[in-house]
């Protein structure tokens, strides 16, 4: 008689999902807080809402890593991604003024590598503990006959708190305020199905190689982790310094700033006030993309822009100190103005 036939014989092997999960119990209760109520293997995730707070309004933003992932396969490398996937959801609720209080990650995969996962959800774990987030559950889901072998697609939901009144929404924004920029740390992680095909296609290099312009290898410039600008920007966000901000992800800062302005205010601003970094220019001449189209895609070098007064510009960039510059003006009118292009 023949053997019946078992999930495993499909590909999904449910005793390595069990020893995956179980390996990631330590790098869960490792983010939790005195808010975590719950630990691995429950339904749902429990969390206090923190005290000390008179209204509060929580703040939930979702995203990927997009075709970044595609580099970690290439180079083998899992250990940065839950890192950029958390530090841009970190970001996105930053810039309205919230703190963030727990995450979720959704991994869904082919064939589970039980080296993988841990890799994956310990740059999470990670990015959680450096940003004081709670890592408070997720998902892991094998999907063999609709990932490729060896791929895998990561998502994550964060949760963050703001006091009612404290809100950034860019309603305080008015024409004159001034515009300051913070640097990126590389691509983050938008634009790279463009940067693959320059690198890998156009370029002709590997991920081994040493990148143009620089010491460091393809795969360690590609796989430069997304900042978080949590750290960075608190201060002034509790010292009410700040009236607007504007993560700049896929759209470059044409795309992201009309975001936090009201409508009748665009923005001006000065590209010549910083030197754009190596890794766009390579990519320019790579790819032979005009100076436009990679301010449309990229970042460019500037990671956030945060919007405030004129007279509390100078003290705003000595707070920041040499990591900040001042990149223009809200202006009357509609879009951004990207002069020295």
């Amino acid at each position: 008689m023949d053997e019946s036939l078992t999930y495993k014989d499909t590909g999904v092997d449910l005793e390595a999902a069990d020893r995956a999960k179980r390996s990631l119990g330590p790098l869960i209760d490792a983010s939790g807080d005195e808010n975590t109520l719950s630990g691995l293997g429950a339904f749902g995730g429990l969390y206090a809402v923190p005290e000390g707070l008179s209204q509060p309004v929580l703040v939930s933003s979702a995203d990927g890593v997009g075709t970044k992932l595609k580099v970690a396969f290439a180079t083998g490398r899992h250990d940065t991604v839950g890192q950029d996937l958390v530090n841009h959801c970190v970001n996105d609720i930053l810039v309205q003024g919230a703190r963030p209080l727990f995450f979720l990650d959704y991994l869904a995969t082919g064939d589970l590598d039980e080296d993988v996962v841990p890799a994956v959800v310990g740059g999470v774990a990670r990015a959680c503990g450096e940003n004081s987030c709670a890592l408070l559950g997720g998902e892991t889901a094998q999907m063999p006959d609709f990932y490729a072998p060896g791929e895998y697609d990561l998502a994550g939901f964060i949760v963050g708190v703001v006091e009612r009144d404290r809100i950034l929404d860019g309603s305080a924004v008015r024409a004159g305020d001034r515009i300051i920029a913070v640097p990126s740390s590389g691509l983050h992680t938008n634009g790279y199905t463009l940067a693959r095909t320059i690198v890998f296609e156009h370029m002709a290099l590997g991920v081994d190689d040493t990148f143009p312009g620089e010491e460091r290898s393809v795969a360690d410039v590609l796989l430069t982790v997304h900042r978080s600008y949590l750290g960075t920007m608190w201060p002034l966000l509790e010292a009410g310094m700040i009236r607007a901000m504007a993560h700049v992800t896929g759209g470059g800062i044409e795309g992201n700033l009309p975001r936090v302005l009201p409508e009748g205010l665009g923005a001006r601003i000065d590209c010549a006030s910083w030197t754009v970094p190596n890794v766009f220019l390579q990519l320019e001449r790579g790819g032979g993309v005009s100076r436009m189209e990679m301010y449309r895609v990229f970042n460019m070098g500037v990671g956030m822009i945060a919007v405030v007064a004129r007279e509390r510009e100078a003290q705003v960039l000595e707070m920041l100190g040499h990591d900040s510059w001042s990149a223009g003006e809200v202006v009357m009118g509609d879009g951004v103005e990207l002069g020295g292009v």
